[in-house]
């Protein structure tokens, strides 16, 4: 099945790019979650338009998300976790904890785009790289202390 995606999907492709796709994967999870439109014929005549309002929602969405950066680059975390005596913690930090985190200071960022490879597992200061846009990206401090 042909469609045309309206957000930018990992690993499909960007904004306004006509894709084939497997038919259950646009009928059951893109075009429910308004991330795509069917390629008709009259969608694909339309293109250029659709193109152009795609491009200028990327463009203030952008913005916005440079704008959110240049306030969260100033940000520092902290968070008091139990820890053994080897400075181990007893659990681990996720990207679901920084992002509750960054909410309590009022920056409301989906846990998806905290880009933690592995959770954290020790005490101590870590640069955490958050992603806001495709092109944008800001680093946050996290300094996790011993609880108590």
């Amino acid at each position: 099945m042909q469609i045309i995606l309206q957000d930018n999907v990992e690993k499909l492709g960007a904004r306004g790019q006509v894709v084939d796709v497997a038919d259950g994967y646009a009928r059951n999870y893109l075009l429910p979650r308004n991330l795509a439109i069917e390629a008709t014929p009259g969608n694909l005549k339309r293109i250029e338009k659709i193109r152009a309002t795609l491009a200028k929602r990327e463009a203030t969405e952008k913005e916005l998300a440079q704008q959110l950066a240049g306030r969260m680059a100033a940000v520092s975390i902290t968070l008091a976790r139990k820890a053994g005596d080897t400075d181990h913690l007893f659990g681990s930090v996720t990207s679901a904890d920084i992002a509750e985190a960054l909410a309590a200071q009022g920056f409301e960022v989906d846990k998806r785009k905290v880009q933690l490879a592995e959770p954290i597992k020790l005490l101590g200061e870590f640069q955490v790289p958050v992603k806001l846009h495709n092109d944008v990206s800001v680093s946050v401090k996290l300094v996790i202390t011993r609880e108590g």
